[in-house]
Order: structure tokens, then sequence, then C-alpha cells
């Protein structure tokens, strides 16, 4: 089997083991832990240059062939999100270099974030269902734990919250599983799919499907299932926060998009149902987050509508919209990030996260404020940033698959989001700091937090000018979310024996 086929669960893997064993000396942990995501980003990218080169790789672990053995495939999407994996993973490492904790939250930091990451890659590369459960499982655990660093009554509500309403999710994700294998007989996703395409399955296998579809809602985070995320999101360290915003709810859009594809494949109930949640999920996301006065409840409500965005391209389940879907998803998760790095940074140099105990920022760090203008822009749509590309193409597959509505409400949406992150800009960076000038303290002692800020930002502005080759290639991912050869036959896609 070809190592590259399980790097992206090794490199991770071997880097939290190792943390392990090295868990005395906190500061080699941390470089540890950099280095791996590093490793994780080169591999990345290393399949995404094999993806566009039409490469599928496939194979069955413990020597069982499928259905029956442990399938993992990687095309186009798959590769995608792990190199926007190891992005993020790398920026959120080097970024919470520069926070003032305990040495031993530093440590289990650094260690939790390589957990998380393992069973985040192994979600987007697995062709299995119940292989897909135990990886939920496993970053589920070290969300659990990255969630309740550094303690305080805060963070265990905020845990309690968040740990109540993903297990009963991932609760629900078993018993959609085992009832769809009683019905069936496989959970292998390409012989699920053959047998759900040729219509052989009973009322009561649509309905456990049924059954796990929302429950990757609920990791998602879409209406009327959301309420968990703006509640648990605004209380661990800002990092944790960030990586959660960029990476979590998307393994429940991940699956979302990938099991959709792969059973219905042509419009229908499903899509349609689909279609009225996502147009709800951006209405109510975005109004929530005009509701709100505190910086991360404020870009919580807004995972919560742009979430609404990648179902609208999966819900169309036309080629463009669904390349919009992937387009969107690589945009948000880069843009998502980097807003939730520098609002920790501004509340740090404020001393606050409340919109009310903020201000003065663009007198004293007018690269702060450009670095923040850039990923707010993107974020509600303004040319050419990499938001605008995503949300054009999403809305031209509206109006082609006549949902004018649909697109009314995603531009709609884009305004609100807009008037949004105005008010985060006049009131952190235009107004003048409650306290005074003096109130401001220096940040020249966290250059980790701008090196992470800085690159994401450039990232942004490189995707947006380069819309064009990252918009083939969501376009080529559209096409082999439509026509998944490599799950139906896994053993004749390229392998590396």
């Amino acid at each position: 089997m070809n190592i590259l086929l399980v790097a992206p669960v090794l490199v991770p893997l071997a880097t939290l083991l190792l943390g392990i064993l090295l868990r005395a000396r906190v500061r080699l942990v941390a470089r540890l832990s950099i280095g791996g995501c590093s490793l994780l980003l080169l591999v990345g990218l290393t399949l995404v240059w094999l993806a566009a080169s039409d490469v599928v790789l496939s194979g069955q672990l413990g020597g069982w062939q499928a259905p029956y053995g442990i399938s993992l495939v990687i095309d186009r999407l798959s590769a995608a999100m792990v190199a926007i994996s190891g992005t993020i993973g790398l920026a959120t490492v080097v970024y919470g270099v520069g926070r003032d904790c305990p040495p031993q939250v530093i440590r289990d930091f650094h260690l939790f974030v390589q957990g998380l990451l393992c069973g985040i890659c192994g979600a987007f590369i697995t062709a299995d269902i119940f292989n897909l459960y135990v990886w939920f499982e496993v970053l589920l655990i070290a969300s659990f734990a990255l969630m309740a660093l550094g303690g305080g009554k805060r963070h265990l509500a905020g845990t309690m919250t968040y740990m109540a309403l993903n297990l009963f999710a991932t609760l629900l994700f078993l018993l959609a599983a085992g009832l769809v294998y009683a019905s069936t007989g496989t959970l292998n996703m390409g012989d699920l799919a053959l047998i759900v395409r040729a219509g052989e399955t009973a009322p009561g296998t649509t309905a456990a499907l049924f059954l796990m579809l929302l429950s990757f809602a609920i990791k998602a985070a879409l209406f009327p299932v959301f309420g968990w995320l703006p509640a648990t999101y605004h209380v661990p360290l800002m990092a944790v926060s960030a990586l959660f915003a960029s990476l979590l709810t998307k393994v429940g859009v991940y699956a979302l998009i990938r099991l959709v594809t792969l059973l219905w494949p042509e419009y229908g109930p499903a899509h349609e149902a689909l279609l009225w949640i996502a147009c709800a999920t951006m209405l109510v996301g975005v109004l929530g987050a005009a509701a709100q006065s505190e910086v991360r409840r404020i870009l919580s409500f807004h995972i919560v509508s742009q979430i609404g965005y990648m179902i609208l391209g999966l819900a169309l389940a036309t080629p463009l919209a669904l390349a919009g879907a992937v387009f969107y998803l690589i945009h948000h998760i880069v843009v998502k990030a980097n807003l939730f790095f520098i609002g920790g940074l501004a509340a740090r140099i404020c001393g606050s996260e409340h919109l009310a105990g903020m201000g003065g920022l663009y007198a004293r760090y007018p690269g702060l404020a450009l670095l923040f203008a850039i990923p707010a822009l993107s974020l509600a749509g303004i040319p050419p940033l990499s938001g605008f590309w995503a949300k054009l193409l999403l809305v031209r597959a509206s109006l082609e698959s006549s949902a004018w509505w649909a697109a009314a409400i995603a531009l709609i949406t884009g305004i609100f989001t807009l008037l949004s992150m105005n008010k985060l800009w006049n009131e952190a960076f235009l107004k003048a700091h409650p306290h005074g000038e003096a109130a401001l303290q220096t940040a020249g002692a966290q250059r980790c937090n701008w090196w992470p800020i800085a690159a994401l930002t450039l990232l942004t502005v490189a995707i947006g000018l380069g819309a064009g080759p990252v918009a083939e290639y969501a376009s080529a991912a559209a096409v082999q979310l439509g026509d998944p050869q490599a799950y139906f036959h896994p053993l004749r896609t390229t392998e590396a024996r």
C-alpha cells in the first residue's frame, strides 16, 4: 500500500506518540508539534499535486478486500482537506506558542492538537462508515480535552454543553450505522451507494440513513441544531477556538457532502430538504451574529451562517454548485481561522473580548487593522478576495437551477455579514479605547501570533487572485463527487503496493 495513503493519519499519530514520550520537555514537544504539522502540510500538498494529475489513491487495510476490509480513498476533495488541515494545524500550533500559559497547559495543547488532527484526517480519507465513526470518536476525545484545557467555571460550562450535544450526535451516528448494517449487510460507502442507487433498500434503511445525516447535521451546526456552537466556541483558549472554528464543523460538512453525493447523486427529496435548511442556516446565523457584542460570539454565529453556503452547493446538486461548495469549504477554513486568530490578538491588546471594552487598535496597530480587513472583506464576499468567487459560483448555480430565492438569500446574507464585520471594525479598530491609549497592551512579545495571521492573510489573497486554478480544481473535484468510481471499484484505481 502507498505510504501516502496512510500518511495523513500516521504523521499526527507518530507526532503525538513521540510527544508523549518527550512530555517532560515542553519546548521540545512544541517544536515537535510544529514539525509534525509542517510534515502533514507537505503530505497534503503532495496529495493535492497527485490529485490534480487525476491520481486517486485507494487501498484496503489488514489484507481484507472491499467491502469487508477498511477502505481508504484519497481523491481531489480528500487531498484538499488534508492539505488545508495541515495548513491550519501548523498555523494553530505556531499561534499557540505565543500564549502565556503554564508549561503543562502548553504541552497538553500541542499533544491534543495532534490527536485532533489524526482524527480529522482519518475522517477525510476513510471510505467505510464504521471507520468514519471511529475517527469521529478520536477527534471527539481530543476536542473534549482541548475544550477543557485551561480550567475555570466558564470552560467547564462550555465543555459540558459541547460534550452533551456531540455525544448525542455520535450515539445517533452509531445507532444509524448499526441499523444500516443490519438491513444491508455492509458499511463500505461504495458498496452501500451501489445498493441505494439500485433501489434495493427497505424503507427502514432510508430512515436509518436520514438518521445518520441528522447526526452529521448536528456536528456541522445546521439549522435548527446549531445552538451548541455559539454557546461553546467562545470559552476555550483562542488558538483552540480558531482550530475548532475552521476544521471541526467542516468534518460534519465533509461527511454530508460525501454521503449525499454517493447515495443520492440526482436531485431529490433529500436535496430539497437540504436547500431549505441551508437558506435557514444562512439567515439565522447572520442575524444571530448581529445581536452579539463579544468578538468570538459574533464570529461563532458567522460559522453557522457560512456553513449554510456550503450546504447550498450540496443541495443544488449540479456540478457548478458542488464546485462552489468545495471552493467555499477551502476559502472559509482559511478565513475563519484567521479571524479568530486576529480576534484573539486584538482581545489581548485591548484587555477584553467585549466590543464595549475594545478600541484604539487602528491608531496603535495599523498593520493589524489591514490584516483584519482582508479576511473580513473576504468573508463578506468582496472582490477580488476568495469569498467573492466562492459566493459567485453558488449564486450562479442557484440561478441556473431556478432557485432565485436561494440566490437572493445568499446575497442578503453577504450584505449582513459585511455590516457585522463593519461593526467589529468600528468598535475594535476605529473608536478610541474606553480607558485611553495607555490601556492598550504591547503586542511585541507575541510575534508568534503575528506570523500565522500574516500567512493566512496572504493565502486568502492568493486564493482570490488565483481563483481560476482553484475553481478548476474544485470543478474537477465536483466531477469526481458526481462519478466516484474510486468508491465503487477501489481495487481498480491507482494504488502503490
